[in-house]
């Protein structure tokens, strides 16, 4: 049991308590029989002796999680029977009285965290019982520890808790909605909201001078690690008369601290008074992505002009950037293999590399470069000897998508990446716009309501309109995405405008937006926020790889519920209450 608990039965030494719980094991050493008890805040040794009749016959009947009261004196153990290994292995309860409340058939799964663990499908299909376990109770507790220091943040910071609906109307928000159909209008939907984008800016129009929630939010988007599959919660604010995106940026900043060093208890690593502002061009060139991790170096170093007149066919490309490893020439041959492989698959032709040992040069390109190109890249990347220097050259984009996943991988060989330490940043100036590639056309970079920086200038008037940025910003901890906030547009023209270049007529914008853009004409004030997803936030707090194991009742990586047995079929009786009706595939 728990500090607080251990204190408290040792103050109670020589007197009857009474306690009920799971047994945790149980053990007859033919005159004693040896209970250890186990509830949500730890376990206690329970002993039973045959001068207690009525409670040894109970005992002796006893098996694992079954459910028992028991009532007797607290003892302090021998010196020598003291367990250290546990809270209370210092007392032990000598049993009176033992009430067997309900049994337990054989586990399908373990509820101990040590020995054999059991698998995940097993675990989420009797996840009543992998809740169990000491370290899943530890996560529960934790999580509502974390709520509440959020919640009292926010409070503190004059924000007001406003629930807003899940029953909702569809919109573009990046990914796919989960549709519910109406029974009272037939062929109409609701959807469940992906995030409560349009009420919180309606509740800044209504005159909320500072919202906020912890908002359950829905997307039917393909499951991962560091995703959950359907639903997830995020801390969810907005505030009113603010200037620019710096200003949220400002009152975000304490509560992260707050929960990095006093909630976690890890060294927050900060080069500067406050979070680094990585403009997001800056980022993809240094880092190769728009979530670094900065608990380590290794950026990306140009080399294109250097190379533009190498002989060497593989640099002839138009962007030629390198990393330069610290201590990478330990690497052995199969990790460098490894690491081409891993660069083929994210799309590289290959990985060229040089070592640096003993003062020279060693890899099968050295011989390809002459002797002042390779003094021009030991200077430009510092490398030194018992470096690496690592290549990639193609089309800049694919570059520094190639060597952002290489860094990453770099870090983890050489173990980096210290669960104890935060790295956090802000990636800010987003580009209003983006193409994309797979439907070659211009979409909106995050998404359609944050204001470009310029206004409605900007969007007339830039010739090319993928140099338009955005007040629209991420928050990053050790290389998780964990916020996406922005100033927000509220004004109707620009929205028409913003959306009239995608192609979008009027119309659509006031079928899709129809509810925000006629509060909008009633004196909207500027305003602008951002949501933290804060399932992904405790999962890198708690030193945890997998999102699953931080929610009670999660889905598994099909996006199924094995205890609930859902997605499920439905009677007919109901799909024509709703006025649907279901095709079989030919």
């Amino acid at each position: 049991m728990n500090r607080e608990l251990s204190t408290d039965l040792e103050q109670k030494i020589g007197k009857t308590v009474n306690v009920r719980g799971w047994v945790n094991s149980r053990r007859d050493h033919g005159g004693l029989i040896f209970i250890d008890m186990r509830d949500h805040k730890g376990i206690i040794q329970l002993v039973i002796t045959p001068e207690h009749t009525a409670a040894f016959a109970v005992a002796e009947g006893l098996r694992d999680e079954f459910v028992v009261s028991a009532t007797g004196k607290v003892r302090e153990r021998a010196p020598e029977l003291k367990n250290p290994h546990i809270e209370t292995g210092g007392i032990e309860i000598v049993v009176e009285e033992l009430e067997l409340i309900s049994r337990s058939e054989p586990l399908p799964v373990n509820t101990h965290d040590e020995g054999d663990a059991s698998s995940e499908e097993l675990r989420l299909k009797y996840r009543y019982l992998d809740l169990r376990r000491p370290s899943m109770q530890k996560v529960l507790r934790r999580r509502a520890e974390y709520y509440r220091v959020m919640r009292d943040y926010m409070a503190a910071q004059g924000f007001v808790e406003v629930t807003t609906p899940i029953l909702a109307n569809s919109s573009p928000e990046g990914a796919r909605d989960f549709l519910v159909p109406s029974r009272l209008h037939p062929g109409e939907f609701y959807a469940l909201p992906q995030a409560p984008q349009q009420f919180k800016q309606l509740l800044m129009v209504a005159g909320v001078p500072r919202y906020y929630q912890i908002a359950p939010c829905f997307r039917d988007e393909d499951p991962r690690a560091d995703r959950l599959y359907g639903d997830f919660y995020q801390l969810d604010m907005e505030m009113s008369f603010i200037d620019n995106d710096e200003q949220i940026r400002q009152v975000m900043d304490p509560l992260i601290r707050k929960l990095v060093t006093e909630f976690a208890g890890k060294e927050l690593l900060e080069t500067e008074t406050e979070f680094r502002r990585i403009p997001y061009r800056e980022a993809m060139e240094k880092y190769g992505t728009d979530k670094p991790d900065l608990r380590y170096d290794l950026e990306l170093i140009d080399l294109t002009e250097v190379m533009k007149d190498v002989e060497f066919k593989v640099f002839q490309t138009p962007c030629v950037k390198a990393i330069r490893v610290p201590g990478g020439a330990q690497f052995t041959r199969k990790q460098i293999d490894e690491f081409t492989e891993l660069a083929r698959k994210n799309g590289a032709g290959g990985l060229a590399y040089l070592l640096y040992e003993n003062g020279s040069v060693r890899s099968p390109i050295a011989k390809f470069l002459q002797q002042r190109e390779l003094d021009q890249i030991k200077e430009l990347t510092g490398a030194e000897d018992g470096d690496a220097v690592f290549f990639g050259a193609d089309e800049r984009q694919k570059v520094n998508a190639v060597l952002g996943v290489m860094r990453v991988a770099f870090a983890r060989a050489l173990g980096l990446e210290d669960e104890q330490k935060v790295a956090f940043c802000w990636i800010v100036d987003f580009p209003f716009y983006e193409w994309d590639e797979k439907n070659q056309k211009l979409d909106f970079g995050h998404n359609p309501f944050s204001m470009p920086q310029g206004g409605l200038k900007a969007l007339k008037e830039t010739k090319d309109k993928l140099e338009i940025l955005a007040y629209q910003f991420d928050g990053v901890m050790n290389g998780y995405e964990l916020c996406s906030g922005a100033v927000r547009n509220y004004s109707p023209e620009l929205m028409f405008e913003a959306f009239g270049i995608l192609g979008y007529d009027q119309a659509y914008v006031e079928q899709k937006f129809g509810g925000m853009l006629g509060a909008f004409k009633f004196g909207a004030p500027p305003h602008g926020g951002c949501a933290f997803g804060i399932d992904r936030m405790f999962m890198v707090l708690e030193n945890l790889t997998n999102i699953r194991d931080i929610v009670a009742f999660p889905k598994n990586g099909s996006g199924v519920d094995l205890m609930m047995n859902s997605p499920s079929k439905v009677d007919p009786s109901q799909l024509e209450e709703i006025a649907l009706e279901i095709t079989e595939e030919e």
